[in-house]
């Protein structure tokens, strides 16, 4: 074969914009990996395919017109009034387990899909984009005009700019149909209001969480479960809030997902109220690791002090011989006498014993000393500086290859004789 003369040309994914059979990852939130991709027959099996429209908003539609479909086509869909753009994320056999996860309440929900978006519905799905960022500032505006306790965080036009869809947050029920009339006055569209909630808010603007991943609420999460301090409990987590709280300002989602594993575990740790009492002493529960199942004890109850670390099994195996008015020699596995700690004397040691290194320390500097006997050698002589205004320097100090300093002889004193 001939590599000198082969071309290679950079794959830049599929024709339709992203990865090859749906495998990688795409640059839109909420993002699903078909795997079933490359199985036969998997996207004639139904359908149903799933669209992604600004941020996080999903649906689902029929593709009554059997088009070939694929992960990243832009599509014109079905809506009221009018139509929509979207790009398809998902078709086949696992469009119906993400319908199961939207609870839709009936089949009327799915609409219909269209077509391929054409060139002009690009151009009409683009200028209503342009005007979502105005449309948002101006609406804050009237928001705040009518005194409503409301945030107006995101503003999402239809495809083809017959319908705006204002998002917002707040604490109270809020009476927004003055609201909507004033709205529909200044940008002469249909409203419409969707309350959501901080996560929410949280999944639609995307970011990167404190793990160094992007936030679970704007990649995978859907359905937000209430997360209590008691999870952080039972994982042994200090009740910080800056470190409890995730960017919507809420506690983290993700102090649910291991708690389950941890109570598990919990069940099997001793209470911390019990005290352990064998021969030599009684023993409380200083910390113990849920996980590993190792528990330390202590002979003191409010500090450190005299710690064993014993398994949980070893533990509950003190406790039941306890009840029974037993007591072993100590906390160690098969009652094993603990080690008494012996204290060594420093006078027993070799009172020479730092001798040595001094000695080696002085056999080093008098090598570093001796030099080449084809130089001369000026040990005890002193020179002068004459930059250094008139100074006197040992030369038994190591001495830099520098052009500036001249060596003189040394100077004669004058013991108060003048001749």
């Amino acid at each position: 074969m001939d590599y000198k003369n082969m071309k290679f040309k950079v794959s830049k994914g599929c024709d339709h914009g992203l990865c090859c059979r749906a495998y990688g990852r795409q640059d839109r939130q909420l993002n699903t990996c078909d795997w079933l991709a490359d199985v036969p027959g998997n996207a004639e099996s139904t359908d149903l395919v799933e669209v992604q429209f600004k941020n996080t908003r999903k649906g689902y539609y029929h593709n009554v017109n059997g088009l070939d479909l694929k992960k990243g086509d832009i599509v014109a869909v079905e809506s009221t009034p009018g139509h929509d753009i979207g790009i398809v994320t998902l078709t086949g056999r696992l469009v119906m387990l993400q319908i199961k996860k939207a609870n839709l309440k009936s089949a009327e929900d799915i609409k219909r899909i269209y077509r391929i978006a054409k060139p002009v519905d690009i151009e009409k799905y683009e200028e209503a984009k342009s005007r979502e960022h105005d449309t948002m500032i101006q609406s804050r505006q009237i928001a705040k005009g009518l005194n409503l306790q409301m945030k107006i965080g995101d503003v999402e036009y239809q495809g083809d700019g017959n319908k705006a869809i204002f998002y917002y947050i707040a604490d109270e029920r809020v009476d927004f149909r003055q609201l909507i009339k004033d709205l529909a006055a200044a940008f002469h569209v249909r409203i419409e209001m969707k309350q959501i909630g901080a996560r929410q808010e949280a999944g639609r603007i995307g970011g990167t969480g404190p793990c160094g991943r992007e936030l679970c609420c704007a990649t995978w999460m859907k359905n937000f479960v209430s997360v209590s301090t008691n999870a952080a409990r039972f994982q042994d987590i200090s009740l910080n809030p800056q470190k409890l709280a995730g960017m919507c300002a809420k506690l983290k989602c993700c102090l649910n997902y291991e708690v389950d594993g941890y109570v598990e575990a919990g069940k099997k740790v001793p209470n911390r109220d019990i005290v352990l009492q064998t021969m030599d002493n009684d023993y409380h529960l200083f910390k113990s690791d849920i996980l590993t199942g190792i528990i330390t004890y202590s002979t003191d109850k409010n500090m450190a002090a005299n710690m064993e670390s014993v398994t949980t099994q070893r533990a509950q195996e003190i406790i039941e011989m306890n009840q029974n008015g037993e007591k072993p020699l100590s906390l160690l596995e098969n009652d094993k006498a603990k080690a008494p700690k012996t204290h060594k004397d420093l006078l027993e040691d070799d009172i020479n014993r730092f001798d040595s290194s001094k000695r080696k320390k002085k056999t080093k500097s008098k090598n570093r000393n001796v030099t080449n006997d084809n130089k001369p050698q000026e040990n005890n002589a002193e020179t002068y500086n004459a930059e250094n205004n008139g100074t006197y320097k040992n030369n038994n100090r190591p001495q830099r290859n520098n052009n500036r300093r001249k060596n003189y002889p040394p100077k004669v004193e004058n013991n108060g004789q003048e001749g």
